[in-house]
């Protein structure tokens, strides 16, 4: 109960365990956790040899939060193996210990032990971009609504950096300002990994078409009408998949995973060779990424620390 300042009478015990069950359950269902890698790397790299360690876990408490959100918006049923939180605990508590992540993050920097000018500084810039998050958020949910709209590539990747790329952004930017980076070096370095970031969005698209992410179900993505890169780009490629396409959506909606729709979705997708086009621009961001990671830090270690996260984002 530290981070709740004084209270008018102290809860009981059963009412800290809902509030934190959610994240709990989540948290230790694992992920590749490199975000919190990031930010102590990007503090080394500007020589602060802790790596702001007490900030590491700040992105990701809030990127467990959106997970748990984004969930009940999609109608998810499985995240990292497991039932959806909000099955498992209710709409209610999962809402709830969802967006209680979004703000816990900020208590990690008012106990930072850093001058009260540069904790505000990580307050704007924190609450910049979860602004950001929910601003990718509802393009995302405004495109998967309407089966039948196709984005822009342009606009895709708008959105993938608003909704995925603003941790890496953030995890970059705030580790190097903790560290006393200046503010437009530490800006220039939560860019690049954002540029990141959208990266292993689409990495994570191609994976969800070709084997399906690891604790979730191949093609879910067909089922939550998501307009991922590879969608985009078949149908820009043949225009008529956008009414077939659209039909597949819906079926996989309402059939779910099973549904032939899913495989149905996947092959047409696949047979324009989207997919693999997809994956080759994913990594050609990555690569024009980690050519700069020398012009944006200080000399060694800093670049080649930075540059041993990439095989992890990329597995």
């Amino acid at each position: 109960m530290r981070f709740f300042g004084e209270l008018p009478a102290p809860p009981a015990p059963e009412i800290a365990r809902i509030l934190n069950l959610p994240a709990l359950e989540l948290i230790r269902r694992g992920g590749k956790r490199w975000r919190p890698l990031l930010l102590m790397l990007s503090a080394r790299a500007y020589g602060r040899a802790d790596g702001a360690l007490s900030l590491a876990p700040l992105v990701e408490i809030a990127h467990n939060g959106t997970l748990i959100v984004d969930d009940i918006e999609d109608g998810a049923d499985t995240r990292r193996g497991g039932p959806a939180i909000h099955l498992m605990y209710g709409v209610d508590t999962a809402v709830n210990g969802g967006n209680l992540l979004y703000f816990l993050p900020l208590a990690l920097i008012d106990e930072f032990p850093g001058s009260a000018e540069l904790k505000l500084l990580l307050h704007e810039r924190y609450a910049l971009h979860m602004r950001r998050l929910h601003l990718g958020q509802a393009m995302d949910i405004g495109w998967h609504k309407d089966h039948g709209f196709i984005p822009g590539v342009d606009h895709y990747l708008a959105m993938c950096a608003l909704k995925t790329g603003v941790l890496a952004r953030a995890s970059a930017e705030l580790g190097a300002l903790a560290a006393g980076a200046p503010a437009a070096e530490a800006l220039a370095l939560g860019s690049a990994f954002e540029t990141v970031g959208v990266a292993f969005q689409i990495l994570d698209d191609v994976k969800n078409l070709r084997s399906g992410n690891p604790g979730k179900k191949r093609g879910d993505d067909i089922v939550e009408g998501k307009k991922s890169l590879p969608v985009i780009l078949a149908c820009e490629g043949e225009s008529r998949l956008r009414r077939d396409l659209a039909r597949c959506f819906e079926e996989a909606r309402r059939g779910g995973p099973e549904s032939p729709a899913v495989e149905e979705a996947i092959g047409m997708i696949d047979r324009t060779g989207a997919i693999d086009e997809a994956e080759r621009r994913a990594r050609a961001l990555v690569t024009a990424v980690r050519g700069i990671l020398g012009d944006l830090v200080p000399a060694d270690p800093g670049p080649q620390e930075l540059d041993g996260l990439f095989p992890l984002l990329e597995g």
